[in-house]
């Protein structure tokens, strides 16, 4: 039987908990899809048989290793546990490696959002407390506290979740980040981008170049170059709530603070300020002859230049055709 070529082919790190089971993998850049030699000695030594799989690695590729990371020493004496993950095809993840290197191609800009088949990642990965001493498993916590209390040590916990932070695992080249905490593991940033303290992007979302952060960027949703997400600004998902549409910004657009989009919007839109666009969302059409018309904010989806704004007087939600432009600040972005 002829086997297919994979698409994937990474070896990674990861933590167990004291049951064995995996609780993360850390994927370094320089191991995924690595030159073709050491992948078919990994496939050989490993009895690999196609489909995707999560294998140990052989002691003989680890040697091969040494070359390509040049920290030999530390490889020689390796306490934590290695696995190699191989992928024929983009099926659904079958366990916690295969998971954790569909977000780290997310983060590390080698497939963007949308592209990965990710379904069912939440019954894949396991709660973990992330910690200062390393990712532990939740059960283990109360006894581990304890211990470490006995010898004086203390331990901080950062929070108790399904995904990690994105720079625990992937530094991203060209972007700054205020508050690490409020991006996941899986999340795309693209080069230039800025995420201010209030600001927050989701796994297998994210922003595609020079971006201004400082509202929420929920799963599934892209945000295009240019575009300014104002204070505590929000994207409507599609984890929960109902929303099947998949909400994305086109370049240089610009949503308000505290306004929210539900709907997909083309290039150089704005949102004003305090104003939530939802689908269902009736909406007053003006034409540049002052006509109008009322249309389901659906209706509208994908288009370029438009204004959406609440008339404080009739409290109607407008929309105009957009005649101003949105220019980010160049000194805010230049993320060397």
């Amino acid at each position: 039987m002829v086997r297919k070529k994979l698409k994937w082919f990474a070896i990674g790190v990861g933590s167990k908990n004291l049951q064995g089971e995996w609780l993360e993998v850390f994927f370094p850049r320089e191991l995924i899809n690595p030159k073709e030699e050491l992948v078919s000695k990994a496939i050989k030594l490993s009895g690999f048989k196609g489909g995707n799989a999560s294998l140990p690695v052989p002691q003989e590729v680890m040697k091969d290793l040494e070359g390509i990371l040049n920290n030999a020493s530390y490889l020689r004496n390796v306490k934590s546990p290695m696995v190699m993950v191989m992928m024929e095809s983009d099926s659904q993840p079958q366990d916690v490696p295969e998971a954790y290197l569909k977000l780290h191609l997310l983060s590390l800009r080698l497939k963007k959002p949308n592209e990965l088949n990710l379904k069912g990642i939440f019954s894949i990965l396991p709660t973990v407390a992330w910690t200062s001493i390393g990712p532990k498993d939740p059960s283990e916590l109360n006894q581990l506290i304890f211990n470490n209390r006995l010898t004086n040590d203390h331990i901080k916990i950062f929070s108790i979740d399904k995904f990690p932070s994105l720079t625990d695992y992937v530094i991203p080249d060209g972007v700054r980040i205020a508050d690490s905490h409020r991006i996941r593991l899986g999340a795309y940033i693209g080069e230039g981008t800025t995420v201010m303290h209030e600001g927050f992007i989701n796994f297998n979302s994210g922003t595609l170049g020079k971006s201004m952060i400082e509202g929420r960027i929920s799963q599934g949703v892209v945000v295009d170059e240019g575009s300014d997400l104002g204070g505590s600004a929000s994207t409507m998902g599609t984890l929960s709530g109902g929303n099947e549409t998949l909400i994305s910004l086109g370049k240089d657009c610009l949503l308000g603070a505290n306004s929210g989009l539900g709907i997909p919007l083309g290039d150089r839109c704005i949102v004003e300020a305090g104003l939530y666009i939802t689908a269902g969302t009736k909406i007053e059409l003006i034409d540049s002859s002052n006509k109008s018309q009322v249309v389901k904010a659906s209706e509208l989806s994908y288009k370029n230049d438009l204004l959406f704004i609440r008339n404080s007087l009739t409290g109607k939600v407008q929309c105009k055709q957009n005649t101003k432009s949105v220019n980010l600040n160049e000194e805010l972005h230049s993320n060397n």
